[in-house]
């Protein structure tokens, strides 16, 4: 690029002299041929850059698209590692990343030609009539100092546009984000204020940017047409004492006008603006997107069966390119493609951590690839410490991590800023081993709870501990959300995942405990490829999700109503099971036999919750009594096993 820069740079610095040589040597002295010859070198140097500037263009992308793959790479590292979802992150993403592309791309291609042509008009000046450096030079001078005065002022306001852009993206997003219980908790002219202060503010960053950067027309004013001035009027005093020829002057006006005055409105226009932008965005990233750290994914709930639609969950994810998050057709996200494989050097090479089922588990691995495990994402990362070995399943073979205990203290969450939170001042302790049915109206806030459990959301107040620490950093937990996630690849594949290995016997006894037989063989047995896991019903994705669950390391299982879909028997066994497993289990439930066979309820209603032995709620709570009357009421589905 340097040398391509160079040649750019020939029109230039010949443009006056040769200009002065046609004067002077050709058409002054009636050889007009010879002056024709002179502007035809001209011309010809005029081509060669053409040539030069089209060359430099390969050279200038391999520069700009890196610098792009960087920026999008850190803010989405960043964006995944936060605790709660950053509705300014689409504002970095989408605006700031591509405008730091744009920027880029366009300062390297104008500012190298620009200065390239100030830095060789100064030469051939110099080289032509150095007599006339001082009426150039001065006014440059006082020009760049007035410039490098206004920067301060020019960054600091272009500065408070940035961040008045984040807040109003930051508002809305939220807005949106809350916008059900806005409507239900009647808060709408609140936020219809809050984001139209934030769009007032940005207005005014902007006018404020705008009055600043107006003063630039002094600089080109004092850079670009006082040199001409001060030529002009000097002009017959040099001709007069025969200090420049007709030709000389004419080079000068030319190396004023043609290249000094152009170059100077541009590189005022382009560091004012162009520069000042990227300098400032470049600055807003780096500052926002410093310390990326470890995380999980974020699920989404869909649907369900019954006709109504659960809340989209925010969470942390991992560093990596986001793939396949929440359940089946999560909106916005793409499931991977390909089938997935198991690390080299065994299924805990390269520090990978398990976890099945769902969120609350992060595989580090070398691809850094995103993937999804019964309803959550997997991302993974580059190796770290190894990871603990599987706890064994159904009694299996090895040496089980202790099932730790859950704790909630003073826990407060909401789903938007003016929004009533669906949990306030919430206590709850679950003890180690221990078996607990959620219950409560719709809307009351369960598979909220389920996700503070599993770390994929961060309480607002208060503390969610998992053995002592909090989930997100433990790494203890697995959740299952209604919608599971299967991948294209082999059933052994989906089972197995992420550890990518388990003894076919280990295998059987879990497909086995959990009812999965005549699904296995119907698809084909282990080895068989499922090209489409859109073909399975709902209810057959929840089994294979629950299977590979069963076989994950993970200590704490929550089963977000992830039998759903399963009739009541096939319900009862897959619980049972689970119940049976060593570790802690936290079923969200939504018939009166998961309660009864659990070891205490939770209820929740309000905000609070109140935790007891089924037959103590009965006494306790009277809309404990009438939600048991309700399932009782509402009868038992048939024993087909899966529900369509």
């Amino acid at each position: 690029m340097l040398l391509w820069s160079g040649v750019e740079a020939l029109p230039p610095l010949v443009s006056g002299l040769f200009v002065s040589a046609a004067v002077d040597q050709g058409f002054l002295i009636g050889r007009p041929g010879v002056g024709v010859a002179w502007l035809g070198g001209f011309g010809a140097a005029m081509a060669v850059r053409a040539y030069a500037t089209r060359a430099g263009f390969p050279y200038l992308a391999g520069v700009v698209e890196p610098l792009r793959d960087a920026l999008v790479e850190r803010v989405v590292r960043s964006a995944l590692a936060r605790p709660s979802a950053d509705p300014a992150e689409v504002a970095r993403l989408t605006e700031q990343v591509e405008s730091a592309r744009q920027l880029t791309a366009t300062l390297l291609r104008t500012l190298r030609g620009v200065g390239v042509t100030l830095v060789a008009a100064l030469i051939g000046l110099a080289l032509l009539a150095p007599a006339v450096l001082p009426l150039v030079v001065l006014p440059l001078l006082a020009a760049g100092l007035l410039f490098a005065r206004l920067l301060r002022p020019m960054v600091t306001r272009r500065r408070a546009v940035v961040l008045a852009e984040e807040r109003l993206a930051a508002e809305a997003g939220r807005a949106l984000h809350g916008l059900r219980d806005v409507q239900a908790g009647g808060t709408g002219e609140e936020v219809a204020r809050a984001l139209t202060e934030a769009a007032q503010a940005s207005a005014a960053a902007s006018r404020a940017l705008g009055r600043a950067s107006a003063l630039r027309a002094l600089v080109v004013a004092l850079g670009g047409r006082l040199p001409v001035l001060a030529v002009v009027a000097a002009a017959p005093w040099l001709l007069a004492h025969h200090t420049l020829t007709p030709g000389e002057l004419l080079g000068v006006a030319t190396y004023l006008v043609q290249q000094l005055d152009p170059a100077v409105r541009t590189l005022a226009g382009t560091v004012g603006g162009w520069l000042l932008n990227l300098a400032v965005i470049l600055d807003r990233l780096a500052t926002t997107t410093g310390h990326a750290r470890s995380a999980t994914w974020a699920g989404t709930d869909t649907p369900n069966s019954s006709g109504t639609s659960d809340r989209t969950e925010g969470a942390e994810p991992t560093a990596g390119r986001h793939r396949a998050v929440g359940g089946a057709g999560g909106p916005g996200r793409v499931p991977e493609a390909r089938t997935p494989e198991p690390p080299p050097g065994g299924p805990y090479a390269s520090g990978r951590r398990a976890a099945a089922g769902g969120a609350g588990h992060v595989i580090h691995a070398p691809t850094g690839r995103h993937r999804a495990v019964g309803g959550a994402g997997e991302p993974e990362q580059a190796p770290g410490p190894r990871a603990p070995e599987p706890l064994p399943a159904g009694g299996g073979a090895g040496h089980a991590r202790p099932a730790p205990g859950i704790r909630l203290v003073g826990v407060r969450y909401g789903h938007g800023g003016g929004a009533v939170p669906v949990l306030d001042g919430f206590d709850a302790d679950v003890g180690a081993g221990e078996h607990v049915a959620i219950v409560g109206p719709s809307g009351a806030g369960k598979s909220t709870l389920a996700g503070l459990l599993a770390g994929v959301l961060v309480p607002t107040a208060g503390r969610v501990t998992v053995g002592g620490a909090p989930p997100g950093r433990a790494r203890l937990v697995a959740l299952v959300p209604q919608e599971a996630y299967v991948f294209p690849g082999t059933v052994r594949e989906n089972l197995t995942w992420p550890t990518g290995h388990a003894p076919d016997a280990r295998l059987a006894r879990a497909v086995a405990l959990l009812g999965a037989e005549r699904l296995v063989a119907r698809l084909g047995g282990l080895d068989a490829v499922l090209g489409d896991p859109g073909e399975l019903s709902a209810g057959e994705r929840q089994l294979l999700a629950l299977v590979r669950t069963y076989l994950s390391p993970a200590p704490v299982v929550v089963l977000d109503e992830a039998t759903c879909r399963l009739d009541a028997t096939a319900e009862e066994r897959v619980e049972r099971a689970f119940a049976a497993r060593p570790g802690t289990l936290v079923v969200v439930a939504h018939r009166i036999s998961s309660a009864l066979r659990a070891d205490r309820v939770l209820l929740l209603d309000g905000g609070r919750g109140l935790l007891a032995r089924h037959g103590d709620l009965q006494v306790l709570s009277p809309l404990y009594r009438e939600l048991v009357g309700h399932w009782l009421g509402s009868g038992p589905r048939t024993s087909t096993g899966l529900a369509s």
